[in-house]
């Protein structure tokens, strides 16, 4: 059975962000098992988009101009107007079937009172929150009320990692209403670089600037790198306005250019402590063949010294000697990239991640297929 699916996030789209690529990703994996897929986003976005996905555009707040994550004055208007557009495109194209991406959508499909309703949870609020707030402990609380309040409220929960999802069943989901799928990933889109042995190969990170990034930890690890190889490069990539960052900067206005960016021989950092989220940044880099240095609370796809390195939370030496270590070693760096794609192939790959969402939307959607 072929479903008409509603795919609702609430950011700007396109954009070369973690949540946007992990939105797009899915609704093509649907669309691409035969299903009518409709992606539901804010009115503006940035660089152009090649999914052949049906978009439907909220009404754009001429205020509203924020591409990163996070609150902002503008949040709860654009959140209106996008409640608006999706209970539009449900009624138009007889939609039988509403997905959400993260907090902010699961609100919006929660209003309209649309069932079947999937969640797909990005993070968990008690974890993320205190980044963007002040009174960490305030925040957190605020966080777990929301962990425990909402996500229960969809028919199906698809979290990326066991971790996330235990943490939903300990705030009120059910064990059978939370599915860990991984994230898609098509590593065809990526064009893995020869090595380059003849310079020092860049430390690259990409996308947001917000605090659960944890840049300050590459920063600090980078002054350290600098010290046995001064000539070591720091480019991030970013669509944000970045200013007085001690780093290159390589603005990145689309996904297209986010794959010429990745298409280099360069070592990838992730330094996320951020345990909720599943860093999709990461899984990029990993598809272009990129070994990657990673902190141990946010290193779900990566193996240490298998597909990646991996060092305890907020430990600069040990992130900057693994920094080193792949810098300094062009076979080290090639074989842990070669085996990180295969990962992605393997793990990842749109038509498997397909199977598992099609069966759990199909699932959920039998009860109420009498009256949809």
């Amino acid at each position: 059975m072929k479903l008409r699916i509603a795919m609702v996030g609430a950011c700007p789209y396109p954009a070369p962000q973690g949540s946007q690529v992990f939105m797009r990703n899915t609704a093509q994996c649907l669309q691409h098992a035969g299903h009518e897929v409709h992606l539901v986003v804010y009115g503006y976005g940035v660089g152009t988009d090649h999914s052949g996905l049906r978009i439907h555009r909220a009404a754009r707040l001429p205020f509203a101009t924020k591409t990163a994550p996070g609150p902002s004055i503008a949040k709860p208007f654009q959140d209106i107007t996008l409640t608006y557009a999706l209970h539009r495109v449900i009624e138009k194209h007889h939609i039988q079937v509403v997905c959400a991406h993260n907090y902010e959508a699961l609100f919006a499909a929660l209003l309209t009172r649309k069932r079947p309703l999937i969640y797909f949870a990005h993070n968990a609020m008690s974890d993320e929150l205190p980044y963007f707030l002040h009174h960490p402990n305030i925040t957190e609380e605020i966080g777990n009320f929301l962990d425990r309040r909402f996500p229960h409220r969809a028919d199906a929960v698809i979290a990326p990692h066991r971790r996330l999802a235990g943490h939903l069943v300990v705030r009120g989901c059910e064990q059978d209403q939370v599915n860990v799928v991984p994230p898609p990933i098509e590593a065809q889109w990526f064009d893995p670089s020869p090595l380059d042995t003849s310079s020092t190969p860049p430390v690259i990170y990409t996308g947001n600037l917000d605090a659960y990034q944890n840049l300050p930890l590459l920063f600090d690890a980078m002054k350290l790198v600098r010290n046995k190889r001064p000539e070591t490069r720091l480019i991030i990539a970013t669509a944000e306005k970045a200013k007085g960052l001690d780093a290159e900067i390589a603005p990145i206005m689309g996904f297209d250019t986010l794959y010429r960016f990745l298409a280099q021989d360069a070592v990838f950092a992730a330094p996320r402590v951020s345990w909720s989220g599943y860093p999709i940044k990461m899984l990029n880099a990993m598809a272009a063949g990129k070994a990657v240095v990673a902190c141990e609370s946010a290193a779900y796809p990566i193996t240490h010294e298998e597909t990646g390195l991996i060092v305890p939370d907020n430990d600069v030496h040990a992130y900057a000697a693994a920094l080193l270590q792949l810098i300094e070693n062009p076979n080290l760096r090639a074989r842990l990239g070669a085996k990180a794609r295969e990962t992605i192939l393997e793990k990842h790959h749109p038509e498997a991640v397909a199977r598992q969402l099609e069966e759990i939307a199909l699932a959920a959607y039998d009860p109420y297929k009498t009256t949809a």
